[in-house]
C-alpha cells in the first residue's frame, strides 16, 4: 500500500485549483501546505491532498514531465467515477476516456480517466470487488 505521492507541477497555484475542483466528489480536499524551509536542506514546498485524516498526494513546483505519472483515485462508486470525471473536465482536463467499464481489465472495472493541466494522466476508479 502506499503512503504518498509527489508529482512535480509547472504552476502550484492553477493545480491546487484544478485538483481542488476534479477530487472533491471523491471526497479529497486540500488539506495541508508543508513550508519545505522546515524539513532538510533542499526540502521542497508541499501542497498536500487527502481524506479522513490522510494527506496522500502531494503538489510541487518544478520540472514536469506529464508522462512520467499516472494516478488512479479511488472511487466508491459509479456514480462518483461520473462526477469526478464532470468535476475535472470543467475545471480543464483534457478527456482521455468518459465513464465506463473498462473490460479489458474486468467487466466489474469502472472508471474515467483525464490529463491534467500538465499532462498527467488521473483515473478516478471504482472496483466493485475492491471496494
Amino acid at each position: 500500500m502506499l503512503d504518498h505521492v509527489f508529482i512535480c507541477v509547472s504552476d502550484i497555484a492553477r493545480s491546487i485549483a484544478f485538483y481542488e475542483k476534479a477530487l472533491a466528489p471523491l471526497g479529497i480536499a486540500h488539506a495541508l501546505d508543508y513550508d519545505g524551509r522546515q524539513g532538510p536542506a533542499g526540502h521542497p514546498d508541499l501542497k498536500g491532498f487527502g481524506a479522513n485524516g490522510r494527506v496522500f498526494f502531494w503538489l510541487r513546483e518544478g520540472t514536469v514531465d506529464g508522462r512520467a505519472a499516472h494516478v488512479g483515485f479511488v472511487a466508491d462508486s459509479q456514480r462518483m467515477v461520473d462526477a469526478a470525471f464532470a468535476a475535472a473536465m470543467a475545471a480543464g482536463a483534457t478527456e482521455i476516456h468518459p465513464p465506463g467499464p473498462q473490460l479489458h481489465y474486468d467487466p466489474r472495472y469502472y472508471a474515467a480517466q483525464v490529463r491534467d493541466p500538465d499532462g498527467y494522466s488521473l483515473e478516478f476508479v471504482y472496483k466493485e470487488w475492491q471496494h
